[in-house]
């Protein structure tokens, strides 16, 4: 059984509500350290949720790590994102499988 925590990430300080992610201040840096997570094979899915048009930006990430502590290396890290929680998931359906 696949083994994996979630985190669940909402708007800081910075986050200015109406803005494409990709105008955002920092974007270019952002995108970067995530995709190399993603490389990396510890981000197995990641993005903004429905909301993300909302005053409050809500992400997820599905990692494959013990902790949380790459993410604090996220350059948006407490400045456009703050991490809500952190949760295990046990991934007991896996459609990807073939």
């Amino acid at each position: 059984m696949a083994m994996f925590i979630v985190a669940l990430r909402r708007s800081g300080a910075d986050w200015k509500p109406g803005l494409p992610l990709e105008e955002r201040s920092g974007w270019a840096t952002h995108a970067t350290f995530m995709d190399r997570l993603a490389d990396q094979g510890f981000v197995v899915l990641g993005g903004p949720l429905a909301d993300q048009h909302h005053v409050v930006m809500r992400s997820r990430l599905t990692l494959r790590m013990r902790s949380e502590r790459p993410l604090l290396s996220d350059p948006w890290s407490e400045t456009h994102l703050h991490v809500d929680s952190i949760q295990g998931w046990s991934i007991r359906l896996d459609g990807r499988r073939s």
